[in-house]
């Protein structure tokens, strides 16, 4: 297993890195602004067990082979985009749902399990992140004890919980900005289409970036 250093130093370098404004984060905001805190903090768990099976596809040595190949690589790449400027394009379209809802109490929620499964595929399908565990984890693992793939998976382990406690604090954040929109009803309109516009932007930076 790791030394205590090791841990201690992983920590602080995972929550510096988790703090950075990324695909996950902008993610999680444009969720919150969108459709809504308590989907948005069932998406922040999807989105966490989308890293995890990232981390265990790095921990049995698949996600080197994803980082080595430029066209595994791509079509990740691309497809996360195509899915999270979906999630973006919807939001626009629904943008009067909240509104409406608001004002007649017939709000429907999303289904817990499609808000899971909406974080869920973000968080497989960011290759950004399988390139970071790929050159981050290992160097936090103990060699000379042994294991090293069940040390990374603890690792992943542990940047996940990381990840979810953050991302859930922005999440309710995110919220509470949304729920002070809702004391004029009209600019819960303005809110899921800002959301929207967040998500199309962030598919379409991830879709361009090198």
């Amino acid at each position: 297993m790791p030394t205590t250093s090791q841990l201690l130093a992983f920590v602080l370098a995972s929550i510096l890195f988790i703090q950075v404004p990324g695909p996950s984060l902008l993610f999680t905001i444009g969720r919150a602004l969108s459709v809504g805190r308590r989907e948005a903090l069932l998406s922040v768990l999807g989105n966490a067990l989308g890293l995890l099976v990232q981390v265990l596809l790095v921990a049995l040595g698949l996600g080197a082979v994803v980082v080595a190949s430029a066209t595994a690589y791509t079509v990740l790449k691309l497809a996360g985009a195509a899915w999270v400027v979906w999630l973006g394009i919807s939001a626009i379209r629904h943008r009067k749902d909240a509104r409406v809802a608001l004002t007649t109490g017939q709000r429907r929620p999303e289904r817990p399990g499609a808000a899971v499964w909406t974080g869920m595929v973000v968080g497989m399908s960011n290759p950004k992140t399988i390139v970071f565990f790929v050159a981050f984890l290992p160097q936090f693992t103990n060699p000379t004890a042994g294991h090293v793939g069940l040390q990374i998976a603890m690792l992943g382990l542990l940047f996940g919980v990381l990840a979810v406690a953050s991302d859930s604090a922005w999440a309710m954040a995110a919220g509470k900005a949304r729920d002070w929109f809702a004391r004029r009803p009209e600019r819960l309109d303005a809110m899921g289409a800002t959301g929207g516009v967040m998500m199309i932007g962030l598919g379409a930076t991830m879709a361009a970036a090198e």
